[in-house]
């Protein structure tokens, strides 16, 4: 395989797979759980408080105008863009909703795959991959994904980085 082909082979791209549709229930329970704790914590110290800044309840008011719009928009937006896609020469990543990030890690330099699920994770059947390289960019993550399709791809992962030649650094 010549250099150019090599090159041709690892550009960067969109990834061709989308993360679990579970995901956007995860993202917007654990947005949900933040959002709950800040508006409590404002409704306590504005109805508490005897001499209360006013701008405390201003910041009370836009928090419950940004919570549902957050709420409706971040999942959604985060779905469509969070991607996957592992070759027999790469993983490419897409991720992020604001800040969004294309990733490469090519096969020969992967040194470890690990497979994570927290408690909201474990309830919504979600798990994430992390993806460690010799790169000083820092491990690949894929997150979102349906447990049973994470331990298949860890799989899949392990069985491709043993077939490639490379010293992984």
């Amino acid at each position: 395989m010549s250099e150019h082909t090599t090159n041709t082979a690892l550009r960067l791209r969109p990834p061709a797979h989308r993360v679990s549709r579970r995901a956007i229930g995860y993202w917007t329970a654990t947005a949900a759980i933040f959002w709950i704790l800040l508006i409590g914590l404002q409704t306590v110290i504005v109805v508490t408080s005897d001499d209360a800044p006013s701008f405390l309840s201003v910041t009370l008011v836009v928090s419950c105008v940004l919570a549902p719009l957050h709420l409706l928009v971040m999942p959604q937006w985060r779905y469509r863009v969070h991607r996957w896609e592992v070759t027999a020469e790469a993983v490419y990543t897409q991720a992020g909703w604001l800040k969004q990030e294309w990733r490469i890690a090519p096969v020969s330099r992967i040194q470890t795959i690990d497979i994570e699920r927290d408690p909201f994770e474990q309830l919504f059947g979600l798990a994430k991959i992390t993806v460690t390289t010799a790169s000083a960019a820092g491990p690949l993550r894929i997150a979102g994904l349906a447990h049973g399709r994470a331990l298949e791809l860890a799989d899949e992962l392990t069985k491709t980085t043993q077939a490639v030649r490379g010293d992984a650094t």
